[in-house]
């Protein structure tokens, strides 16, 4: 997984390699040349550098730039960062989106299948008493599922009320001569632990389905709020600040008549930094998650 200092550095990287390359000086035809490669549609770049007065970002000594253009390049800036960081994170956002697709299909198909086989071998082995009784299981597969998707459901609970209605249901099919009240069942129900009519099958069983889907509902939770965080974070609401910056760095140049200066890495990570600071405060905590 990535980390947050590693997004940072690769953006840096991918912005400065979008400002150009090599240094050297340049005039405003140059200027006009490269905005229109940018896919710009200035109208009236100067042709010799000019007073920078009207400007309210770049330095406002000779420029190459009108007021539309300096307006143009902070509304470029702040399209080709969240394009950046969208680009950047998409790679994360879909392996998460990814697995935890995956891991869902399989548990609830391993549920699906494991319920339709024990239905199919309890039909062979118990034919009529068993389809009549049915139900018990049934609500039992019903409330696991509803507990590995986030349902408030009490394992042990749930599970110890499945082994008292089982014992009610095959107690009252072994002794169909007689008549069995409510009060009878569940005074049995009560002594169900001193009786043990199942042996320790439901003390492992009980052990063995909490850890099972504790770990599972855990696991595809974990999931969904890794896929939920990187969604989140991959959009960037961008300050004016950061905008500023971020037309210093990569079109100013483009005033100053150096439309193919190339910013160095430390003023490229710096601006991240800065534009990027929400999604820094994350990295701890970004770090814990995906070690975990």
């Amino acid at each position: 997984m990535l980390g947050i200092r590693t997004v940072l550095w690769t953006l840096s990287v991918a912005l400065s390699v979008v400002t150009g390359a090599d240094f050297k000086a340049h005039n405003c035809s140059e200027v006009r040349q490269a905005s229109i490669a940018k896919g710009f549609s200035f109208e009236n770049v100067p042709l010799q550098e000019t007073s920078g007065d009207h400007l309210r970002v770049c330095p406002q000594g000779s420029t190459c730039c009108t007021s539309e253009m300096e307006d143009k390049f902070g509304q470029r800036s702040k399209l080709e960062l969240e394009n950046l960081v969208d680009e950047t994170s998409h790679e994360l956002r879909s392996t998460f989106v990814s697995r935890h697709k995956k891991f869902d299909e399989f548990f609830l198909e391993l549920l699906e299948n494991t319920e339709k086989s024990l239905n199919e071998m309890f039909v062979r082995t118990y034919g009529k008493p068993y389809m009549q009784n049915s139900e018990v299981f049934q609500n039992l597969f019903a409330e696991l599922k509803r507990y590995y998707t986030g349902g408030n459901v009490n394992l042990e609970e749930m599970l110890n009320d499945f082994w008292s209605r089982l014992l009610e249901r095959m107690f009252t099919l072994l002794n169909s001569q007689y008549v069995i009240t409510e009060d009878y069942l569940e005074c049995i129900s009560k002594y169900t632990d001193q009786l043990k009519p199942f042996g320790d099958v439901p003390k492992k069983l009980k052990a063995q389905v909490t850890r099972a889907f504790i770990v599972a509902r855990t696991f595809v939770q974990g999931l969904s709020v890794g896929r939920e965080v990187a969604s989140r974070v991959s959009k960037v609401s961008s300050t004016p600040a950061c905008i500023r910056a971020l037309t210093k760095m990569m079109y100013c140049p483009y005033c100053q008549a150096m439309p193919s200066v190339k910013p160095c890495n430390n003023y490229c990570l710096n601006v991240m930094k800065g534009c990027l600071a929400n999604q820094a405060d994350l990295d701890p905590e970004w770090n814990q998650y995906i070690g975990g």
